[in-house]
């Protein structure tokens, strides 16, 4: 099942910079500094609840059960489009028109974070992926409940590794290019790894700073240009200069997919919804001929996490019902389900001890990589940040930036921005 969710958001956000404040103002109170509880009582009265996509189609069926076990209790789901999303977030807050819960996609929560509810004392989340509860955190005050998870892993082609003389995935960034040089040289592939292009591109290379040992920022200020990120965009360079991958790769819609099927070009760095795509696409047998991979290792194996986060609206009229129906969706058993449902990978950690994600060969290397994954600094900054990083990197890329100018050029403007 394809899930287009992040490029979608990342589309959405950037279309967003033009709104003054991205969401919020400096004279907006902040949400409540002391949590609530919520306690045993069974879920009452309606429940109005906005998403996005795929879950906004697939939550009206799904929650039955949740209505089933609560008789006096009543979801109303509206689905919203991506892309009039976040402006409708916008509007609603602005007219005091919220409904009780949203889905929130992960890098939009310091955009909206006055408007939501402190999550209540009892509920959970030390089961939880650590980056995806690091999403939800505003400071110290945890703004929503992780629903779903996503992050970004190697796809390879096993048999054309093979003709290369791999039989095992790489684990260090040295035996990653050598594997891409390889199956040019000895698999017959045009180029051996795909780096993502264009939007969101920086989001999708942050593994590489990330497990470099660099941090975005400390606290109070950026800290984007630092010798480990240069060294690390250096080694992103080497692809291209070194003719191992593409610079001028198609970015057009289905383009790496064909190319990955085809051996064209052997490896690449997606999601999880890329495997039932692939599955798809290349037909009957063609699950055998590929597998999935932790990121490499320099430092450590350090991938980006995204999802989406169930957040309150601090002007909800039933939010103890609201935040009853955040726990379900969060149960181990609940997740499973709506991982057979959708596709959605749980952000709990004991959902994947269920055969249905631990007994799948493919889906293995994502759980194991959500582990260490991280998600990327809550601010109101951000996606303009990222936005810099993107056309950063196709100027690296294309030679006509050094990684030292490119990060020094990025530390600028985020210092221009702010850490807000």
């Amino acid at each position: 099942m394809k899930h287009p969710r992040l490029s979608a958001v990342a589309l959405i956000a950037a279309a967003a910079l033009a709104l003054t404040g991205c969401g919020r103002s400096a004279d907006e109170a902040a949400g409540p500094a002391e949590a609530s509880t919520i306690g045993d009582a069974e879920a009452t009265g309606t429940i109005t609840m906005w998403a996005m996509g795929a879950e906004g189609e697939a939550l009206p069926g799904f929650v039955s059960e949740f209505e089933e076990a609560n008789p006096g209790v009543d979801v109303e789901v509206t689905a919203i489009p991506w892309d009039a999303a976040y402006s409708k977030f916008q509007t609603a807050i602005a007219g005091g028109n919220t409904p009780d819960i949203a889905m929130v996609g992960s890098t939009w929560m310091a955009d909206f974070e006055s408007a939501f509810q402190t999550v209540p004392t009892d509920l959970d989340t030390a089961g939880v992926f650590p980056g995806a509860v690091d999403s939800t955190m505003i400071g110290d005050r945890a703004t929503g409940m992780p629903w779903y998870v996503d992050t970004r892993v190697l796809y390879y082609r096993t048999d054309i590794a093979a003709q290369a003389g791999w039989t095992t995935a790489p684990t260090s960034w040295d035996e990653l290019k050598q594997m891409a040089s390889d199956m040019q040289a000895k698999g017959g592939a045009e180029y051996g790894l795909r780096f993502p292009a264009g939007n969101d591109s920086f989001q999708g290379t942050l593994w590489m700073p990330w497990s470099n040992g660099v941090e975005l920022e400390n606290g109070s200020e950026w800290t984007l240009d630092s010798p480990e990120a240069v060294q690390a965009y250096e080694y992103y360079q080497s692809y291209f200069t070194d003719g191992v991958s593409n610079p001028a790769a198609d970015r057009s819609a289905g383009a790496q997919e064909a190319d990955f099927i085809s051996g064209a070009t052997p490896m690449l760095i997606d999601g999880p919804f890329l495997i039932g795509q692939l599955e798809q696409l290349g037909g009957e047998g063609f699950s055998e001929k590929f597998s999935t991979a932790v990121l490499p290792t320099r430092e450590s194996s350090t991938s980006f996490s995204g999802g989406a986060n169930l957040a309150v609206f601090d002007n909800s009229d039933n939010a103890a019902s609201a935040w009853k129906l955040a726990q379900w969706l969060s149960q181990p058993e609940t997740q499973v389900k709506w991982y057979e449902a959708t596709g959605d990978l749980p952000a709990v950690q004991a959902a994947w001890d269920d055969d249905a994600l631990g007994g799948s060969a493919t889906l293995a290397a994502f759980g194991t990589q959500l582990e260490t994954a991280k998600s990327v600094p809550a601010t109101t900054t951000w996606v303009q940040v990222a936005a810099a990083g993107d056309a950063m990197l196709e100027k690296i890329r294309l030679g006509q930036l050094s990684p030292a100018d490119g990060v020094a050029e990025l530390q600028a403007t985020a210092d221009s921005l702010g850490l807000d």
